[in-house]
């Protein structure tokens, strides 16, 4: 399960045609340019925390995905942005 970080606030701007978005984040003060992908996942754990079957459902339904490719690409994006801390694991 995953989880957005608690106590932040983050702040996304995206404009018309763009399909990556400028998000800040309040606890660290950064300012990320996410992709469309990355945008995805983190709009499905805001609502709330999901295992990572849930969130390669969001994938799916927002994009042509390969099947084949989904499990190390949705590895990737969840490395992403717990580098850039704006997700956790939820703990047991």
């Amino acid at each position: 399960m995953w989880r957005v970080i608690p106590g932040q606030s983050l702040r996304c701007r995206q404009w018309d045609g763009d399909e990556e978005a400028v998000l800040f984040n309040n606890l660290s003060g950064a300012t990320h340019l996410l992709g469309p992908a990355a945008l995805c996942l983190l709009d499905a754990l805001r609502a709330a925390p999901a295992a990572e079957a849930a969130l390669a459902d969001s994938l799916r339904a927002a994009f042509e995905v390969d099947e084949d490719e989904l499990p190390g690409q949705l590895a990737e994006l969840l490395d992403s942005l717990v580098r850039l801390d704006l997700i956790e694991p939820v703990p047991c």
